[in-house]
């Protein structure tokens, strides 16, 4: 495991001490757990409407039915292991998320390096008990290369790559602050 230290800090608005983010949706890499260990045949009896809903399920992401069944085995271990994980489709594929959230662990570790690996003063910006932070912490020090891999796709994304892929996008760009110290945002 990579400890949470040997993590490249990223760069953040200081304004505000909130992540630049633009790429919401990079999917975990099953393919680099499935690379690094080696693999076990397990065969296993399905209800036939189970392997029915499999094959459906394989088929939508163009997956085998072996594939699919490793990749929904694999989560299954995950969720089990880790509280508060949970995982979800995106347009990039299936994502490490945090349970009760929109966010992908990838982005709440952009938090965390923003404040300088302070747990608290990130479940405090979240308004999240501390143990939900410290979840996705357990979670990228256990799957570095998934979360890195993640981060480094958000930092080769920029803002005009996020627009050609989402043209409804608007960057905000914060301001000067005015006289009563509040900074003001503006729409490009």
């Amino acid at each position: 495991m990579l400890p949470l230290s040997d993590l490249p800090v990223l760069g953040y608005s200081e304004a505000a001490l909130i992540p630049i983010c633009y790429n919401a949706y990079k999917s975990y890499n099953l393919e680099i757990a499935m690379r690094s260990a080696h693999s076990m045949v397990i065969s296993m009896r399905l209800p036939a409407e189970s392997g029915k809903r499999l094959k459906r399920m394989a088929n939508r992401h163009g997956w085998t039915p072996s594939d699919a069944s490793a990749r929904l085995v694999e989560e299954g271990l995950r969720r089990s292991e880790f509280g508060f994980i949970d995982f979800r489709n995106s347009p990039a594929g299936r994502q490490a998320c945090l349970q009760g959230s929109t966010l992908a662990v990838w982005e709440v570790m952009l938090l965390v390096r923003s404040y300088k690996k302070d747990v608290s003063a990130v479940a405090r910006h979240l308004k999240w008990p501390e143990v939900k932070v410290r979840a996705a912490v357990n979670y990228a020090e256990a799957f570095p290369e998934e979360i890195n891999e993640a981060m480094t796709e958000n930092e080769a994304t920029d803002f005009e790559a996020l627009k050609r892929m989402l043209p409804q996008a608007a960057e905000f760009v914060p301001r000067k602050a005015t006289k009563n110290g509040n900074a003001q945002a503006s729409s490009r």
